[in-house]
């Protein structure tokens, strides 16, 4: 754990709470003569400037700034004042640079969690936390649910893809057993889409399924250890609230849904018509069959709920041109992360430094580069640090779909998060650029800096669903997000090695924090490049477009 600060930044904390909610006044005070500022060390590449803010926001004071609690509004405060500070006007809700977004918690309880199976020849127990957790119902404070178990592969339907993994079984009145992802025989776009969670529960829910399992598998299980997630249980799950008060995307009709374990899941597969490493092995190959499973299967929990506000924060950099000043591109980063839960090693804050302190730096630097410009772009900038991105991307969504300036004017949206530096690097990975003619954009940019383009190494892990650019495209927005680069200045680092070790590490443990070894001149280098991208894209005479036949273009062009 870093070593406690609370005392150095308690003024601080007085300070943000007593300012950020008032507009900007006119221009600071210059320091006078043997001001001690005067003697900062130049900074011109912005790197200390990025270092300082991660130091403050992966702080223990902000208590792993999770969504709806005081650590995050502080975070938030402190983002405002930075807006303030780089000159940024505010844009969230009447006058402000914060915009509500209206949440409901779910905690799910260990009492009343229970995951059996009946069968003719014996019955199943899975345990809780060791094996198997409840999902959170977002409608009931209690569940209970008896059905009969059917195997669906990975839950896609997919008919232009040739694909369906209903097509054999009727889910009517049954809990839907399913893996993660999408078939490996897809193309990288169509896995993106058909992997996401959203898409797999709707499909259930539209056909009758009355609860969902889903179960590990051992290639997860080596990146993702079980433990290291299930031992966060206690932490809770979020959906937004709409205007009538009802949880949006929470699908009342199952009733029931869990997650079990790759040991778990190879008692429950024990009955199934073919061995389960066959299973296992067809899910990689993806040439998965579907099936129903032998016995009756009982899912119950018990749930907590609460109504909770979070916040967005907004600031804006007007545009130079008279008309198409009207016009808005929307720079994000997410500020939450997932706040206290249970200690490693002692430590118990789940502090965020690269997810995604650093993004939200990043996302400051670039605002503050942009600002410094003789000229501004002729579109305007927004800057939006969003909330809940780590509880199903709900503060981008929110905004997205609601924003604080005319929902037509957003042409485009780039996105920063958790930009995993941890050695000095000569690209970057630009996650989506295929999808629209930012490509071009994105491309000019990086040749204009020297920066190398690296297509994504891992495109299983179908990024581009999995962070706040994805609720922008829904929306019918053009989206980039400029991942790390992999290729290290030193040939004798593998970065793509360093990556792949933060991810079974640290990633969403309580060791992502400001002692590990963050590359802040690498940072830096991605805040011009996004920069760059949004003056090219600010003084362009026309507003990005999806390319022709693009599957999300098409998909999500008329929303």
């Amino acid at each position: 754990m870093t070593s406690s600060t609370k005392l150095l930044f308690a003024p601080l904390a007085l300070c943000l709470m007593a300012s950020c909610s008032r507009a900007p006044d006119g221009a600071g005070t210059a320091p006078a003569a043997g001001d001690a500022s005067a003697a900062v060390p130049a900074d011109p590449n912005g790197a200390r400037r990025i270092e300082a803010d991660v130091r403050f926001l992966a702080d223990d004071l902000l208590e792993g700034r999770a969504a709806g609690t005081r650590g995050y509004d502080l975070a938030s405060l402190y983002v405002a004042n930075r807006y303030r500070a780089i000159g940024l006007a505010p844009a969230g809700d009447n006058g402000t640079y914060f915009q509500t977004v209206p949440l409901l918690e779910a905690r799910r309880l260990r009492e009343g969690a229970a995951f059996t199976v009946q069968r003719d020849d014996g019955d199943l127990a899975f345990a809780f936390q060791d094996e198997f957790l409840p999902g959170m119902n977002f409608h009931a404070a209690s569940h209970a649910v008896t059905a009969p178990l059917v195997f669906v592969g990975q839950a896609v339907h997919a008919p232009d893809l040739g694909h369906d993994d209903f097509k054999d079984v009727d889910v009517r009145g049954k809990v839907a057993v399913y893996f993660s992802g999408a078939p490996s025989t897809f193309g990288n776009t169509q896995r993106a889409f058909h992997a996401s969670g959203r898409e797999k529960m709707a499909q259930l829910a539209a056909r009758g399924a009355i609860g969902a399992i889903g179960i590990g598998n051992p290639v997860d299980e080596a990146k993702y250890p079980w433990a290291n997630g299930a031992r966060k249980w206690e932490m809770p799950g979020m959906r937004l609230v709409a205007a009538d008060g009802k949880p949006l995307d929470a699908w009342p009709e199952l009733k029931a849904t869990a997650t079990l374990n790759v040991d778990g899941a190879r008692r429950l597969l024990a009955g199934a018509p073919m061995p389960v490493d066959e299973i296992f092995e067809r899910r990689e190959s993806g040439k998965l069959q579907s099936f129903d499973l032998p016995g009756r299967v009982t899912l119950s929990g018990t749930t907590t709920l609460q109504r909770v506000d979070s916040r967005n924060v907004v600031g804006k950099l007007p545009g130079s041109d008279p008309a198409l000043a009207a016009e808005h591109i929307a720079y994000s980063a997410h500020l939450d992360h997932i706040g206290i839960g249970a200690e490693v090693d002692g430590d118990g804050v789940y502090n965020g430094a690269f997810d995604n302190a650093l993004g939200i730096a990043v996302m400051l630097q670039a605002a503050t580069e942009l600002k410094a410009d003789a000229v501004a772009p002729r579109r305007s900038l927004l800057f939006v640090a969003v909330t809940a991105e780590e509880r199903g991307l709900l503060g981008a969504t929110h905004f997205a779909q609601f924003p604080t300036v005319a929902k037509d004017s957003l042409v485009a949206n780039i996105n920063m998060d958790m930009p995993v530096f941890l050695t000095e690097v000569t690209d970057v990975v630009p996650i989506g650029i295929e999808h629209s003619t930012l490509e071009a954009d994105v491309q000019a940019a990086a040749a204009q800096l020297g920066v190398g383009l690296t297509a994504d190494p891992k495109p299983e892990e179908v990024v581009f669903v999995r962070s706040d650019q994805y609720a922008f495209v829904r929306e019918g927005i053009p989206a980039v997000y400029l991942d790390a680069g992999i290729k290290a200045r030193n040939p004798a680092i593998d970065a793509l090695a360093l990556y792949e070790d933060f991810l079974t590490g640290h990633y969403h443990q309580p060791s992502d924090e400001t002692d590990l070894s963050i590359n802040y001149d690498s940072a830096a280098m991605l805040s011009r490049l996004n920069a760059a991208i949004g003056r090219r894209v600010g003084n362009a005479d026309t507003r990005p477009a999806w390319k022709d036949g693009d599957f999300f273009g098409t998909k999500f062009a008329s929303q």
